[in-house]
């Protein structure tokens, strides 16, 4: 078995562009670092044939911003927030879904989890500040109390093609159960001597499950997840399989200036178009029904493994500018990929410029996630 790396253990592998959180001024996530071996790393969630590896990863994802919501208006006043139907969900069911501004550009996307008593929402670093603007803002503590609970929690996520059993082994649950689990559901289960909310996610395309429990629970749950066959794995591994994946990252692929349906918010199942009013949604609801965007997330492939910057633009052969870049990777499986926002003039499985700075290169347009390598 492999030894887990300590918790602030540095990498010298070279972090990628979209992922540099001192660029933005995000804090290093509690717990994690980048332990070197990103290719092993990925194979481990992969295929999970690297020496040492148990077909999963566990990754410190603590960095995330998580609040409750309480009352018995909770499940209504964030029904008017977001994209998704939350009024319907019952307890133990969750979803995903979007903040939007008044002209249905994107706020925030959030991991809704309904529970017993209280409603948990997670929301990705770079979007946490409009997120908790936006409660502020629009809820009346007398109708949902509302807390930040992210410094008292932590989330521990287990990613890969044993993540249920990996999982079960370390909390002590039948990995069937587990397995039978829907995306958003969530389980409360009581394991090394804490409360552990155990929910089933798609972040990275794969199975995977987040584990969001008390600070104090972190470092006895991370040790159970290693030594059950858990590889620790570092920002690069999890960025790539998230571009292989193509789910978008507010503040890389999408931000405020972004409409819900240009990031593939209807594919990634975040909207509902039969739940009650929200902020944004006649501009959702105006293309859903009547119209189209001008431009979409896409995948690139590049013929060579090369790095590419964020940010090149793509040109069409008249030296049109037709979309940019923004998320690159190397990926062991595929080699050279990229998110980029294309013009919906540019069909799939066309090849395009991509330039940046003096340096040109080509890839292809294809449709996301990206296909098997």
């Amino acid at each position: 078995m492999t030894e887990s790396p300590s918790p602030h253990e540095s990498s010298s592998a070279t972090r990628l562009p979209s992922d540099d959180r001192s660029a933005v001024g995000l804090p290093e996530p509690r717990g994690v670092g980048n332990f070197g071996d990103v290719e092993g790393e990925y194979w481990a969630l992969r295929r999970g044939d690297a020496p040492g590896a148990g077909g999963a990863i566990v990754v410190d994802r603590s960095d995330r911003s998580r609040g409750t919501f309480a009352g018995g208006k909770a499940r209504e006043v964030l029904t008017g927030l977001v994209t998704n139907d939350v009024l319907s969900l019952q307890p133990g069911t969750g979803c995903y879904a979007a903040a939007l501004t008044a002209k249905g550009k994107i706020l925030a996307d959030v991991r809704i989890f309904v529970r017993d008593d209280d409603v948990l929402v997670d929301v990705p670093p770079r979007a946490s500040a409009g997120w908790w603007t936006m409660v502020r803002k629009y809820v009346n503590p007398r109708l949902s109390r509302y807390a930040d609970v992210s410094a008292e929690t932590a989330d521990l996520s287990v990613y890969g093609t044993r993540a249920h059993a990996v999982v079960a082994g370390a909390l002590g649950l039948e990995w069937e159960s587990l397995q039978a689990m829907d995306d958003y559901a969530h389980r409360a289960v009581e394991s090394h001597g804490h409360t552990i909310l155990v929910a089933r996610v798609p972040d990275l395309g794969l199975e995977g499950f987040a584990l969001l429990m008390p600070t104090l629970a972190q470092p006895a749950v991370w040790s159970a997840l290693v030594s059950h066959g858990a590889r620790a794995a570092g920002r690069d591994a999890v960025h790539i399989a998230r571009v292989e994946s193509g789910r978008p990252e507010w503040g890389v692929e999408m931000d405020d200036s972004t409409l819900a349906q240009e990031a593939n918010m209807e594919e990634l199942h975040a909207i509902s178009f039969t739940k009650g009013c929200y902020t944004g949604q006649e501009t959702v609801a105006r293309v859903h029904f009547r119209g189209r965007v001008n431009r979409h997330l896409r995948g690139l492939r590049f013929d060579e493994a090369r790095p590419v910057s964020v940010g090149a633009e793509l040109h069409d052969a008249a030296g049109k500018v037709m979309g940019d870049v923004r998320s690159v990777a190397i990926s062991p499986r595929l080699g050279g990929i990229a998110l980029a926002m294309v013009r919906r003039e540019v069909e799939m499985d066309t090849d395009i410029d991509v330039v940046w700075g003096d340096a040109r290169g080509r890839a292809r347009v294809v449709t996301l996630p990206f296909p098997p390598g």
